[in-house]
């Protein structure tokens, strides 16, 4: 249960394993934890045998790939054909999906298999996954606390050993945050880099999907396959897409970077910022130079962020209205019929957005909250295209405490929204970063974000790897 993607890949070639062995494991561990760890809305083990003897047919007519017949979990935001994708939400909670997202027809093309749709806050809208409808996912390294999120159960469901990867979606931090606080590797890539197409939207402008793996090898083995432009989505760019596992070296000399000291904020446990200050000086053994640096509109990025994020999300969740499809109230009048479809379908977090979205579009208040916000959001990003003009990379802490005990935040959800103050900048200026392990404190994990210039993910790969191979944080597993 401790097998990488790479590994696993290895010995399935090698012949001295078979994906359907594999899948089976996997699914017999599913079995064992998923009580513990609640990280599956839906486990998909008919689907998953037959994927995998595809597979192995596949690797025996010596057609494999590096992803053929290995489990992998899927976030429940992302379409599934025949599958339902119920977002975490009583609104879909039946939604079977005609059709495949992009990402999933490259990792069935792939060979891959998936054992499950993961648990997530509802419609990845949360920082913990206890906003799911559905029920609350815990974290495998202390199940009393929260695994972050919104892809939370993605994040649990490769740390507790119930798939050797995953993908996740991110429009604030929603894998790095999770990867961070369940001691995995989680990347968002840069704006546009993978296709949304069968994602269901949040907020557009800032959702884009991305791997949750043990290692970064991995992470560079799921992201190839995800990779590249999609003409059936009109926000994916056709740059070309690298093989990211050539980038993977073990020195960063000759690499520079930086540290936005806006990120190190008052309120940041002890321990994360011991642990940042050992890792930073690791990154300058490794033959880094490194220097302090600074991104003075930083501090405005939670503002910024829930203005635009739920102004989109106001205008992405106006479908729900119990005609189409979905969750459906049969009143007396269609008003009341729409109207308490909504107070029904959807929960308190995903109302409370609507709320504070369409507030901020509405007449006399777009000018000075939502068109405002998109100039800040203007020179956020500008200021990321200086620093980077200079630096390679940044290094900043992924979240600024530990993991948090369940229901810790629920009653205060400002509280909740500062949990993600160093991964909400990334998204709003559209670049890529990446959180893997950098220690822990009484037992719980600490993660590293590397954030980098748009479309140059090798680099963060490549300072990621190197820390990974020079430090043990990796190899320590969850002992459930």
């Amino acid at each position: 249960m401790q097998l990488t993607i790479h590994e696993a890949s290895r010995l399935l070639k090698e012949k001295k394993l078979s994906s359907l062995e594999l899948t089976r494991d996997y699914l017999e561990r599913i079995k064992q934890v998923e009580p513990k760890v609640r990280a599956f809305v839906t486990v998909t083990d008919v689907l998953a045998l037959e994927r995998a003897r595809q597979a192995d047919e596949l690797i025996a007519a010596g057609k494999a790939g590096p992803l053929t017949g290995i489990p992998i979990a899927i976030k429940d935001v992302i379409c599934t054909r025949g599958i339902k994708t119920t977002c975490s939400s009583k609104m879909l909670e039946n939604f079977v999906p005609p059709y495949d997202a992009t990402v999933m027809e490259k990792l069935n093309a792939c060979g891959a298999v998936m054992v499950g749709k993961a648990n997530m806050d509802e419609f990845a809208m949360g920082s913990s996954t206890e906003n799911s409808a559905l029920f609350v996912t815990h974290n495998p390294w202390d199940l009393d606390r929260v695994p972050g999120g919104s892809s939370g159960g993605s994040a649990v469901a490769v740390a507790a050993g119930e798939a050797i990867g995953a993908l996740g979606s991110d429009t604030g931090g929603s894998i790095r945050q999770p990867a961070g606080f369940c001691s995995v590797v989680g990347l968002k890539p840069t704006y546009g880099r993978v296709s949304r197409y069968g994602l269901v939207a949040f907020a557009s402008s800032l959702d884009q999907i991305g791997p949750l793996t043990q290692d970064v090898t991995d992470c560079a083995l799921l992201l190839n396959a995800i990779a590249g432009h999609d003409k059936r989505d009109s926000t994916s760019v056709p740059e070309p897409v690298p093989d990211y596992t050539q980038c993977l070296k073990t020195d960063l000399k000759g690499l520079h970077l930086g540290i936005p000291k806006e990120y190190y904020v008052e309120g940041m446990q002890p321990e994360v910022a011991a642990a940042m200050q050992a890792a930073i000086k690791k990154l300058g053994e490794l033959g880094a130079t490194i220097e302090e640096v600074s991104l003075p509109h930083t501090p405005y990025s939670l503002a910024v962020y829930y203005i635009i994020a739920p102004s989109e999300a106001s205008a992405n969740l106006a479908r729900y209205d119990g005609v189409k499809y979905g969750f459906s109230y049969q009143g007396d009048t269609m008003w009341e019929s729409m109207e308490k479809t909504r107070e029904n379908g959807f929960g308190p977090e995903v109302k409370r957005r609507i709320m504070i979205g369409t507030y901020a579009l509405s007449a006399g208040y777009y000018d000075a909250w939502y068109l405002k916000a998109q100039k800040v959001r203007t020179l956020i990003r500008r200021e990321f295209d200086a620093v980077f003009e200079k630096y390679d990379a940044l290094i900043t802490p992924t979240s600024p405490t530990v993991p948090f005990k369940i229901g810790e935040k629920t009653d205060d959800p400002l509280a909740m929204y500062l949990s993600d103050v160093c991964t909400l900048p990334i998204n709003i200026a559209g670049v890529p970063a990446i959180s893997i392990p950098a220690g822990f404190a009484d037992g719980l994990p600490i993660g590293m974000q590397i954030i980098g210039k748009h479309f140059r993910e090798e680099t963060l790969l490549r300072v990621a790897y190197a820390y990974e191979q020079g430090t043990e944080w990796h190899k320590r597993k969850a002992g459930i």
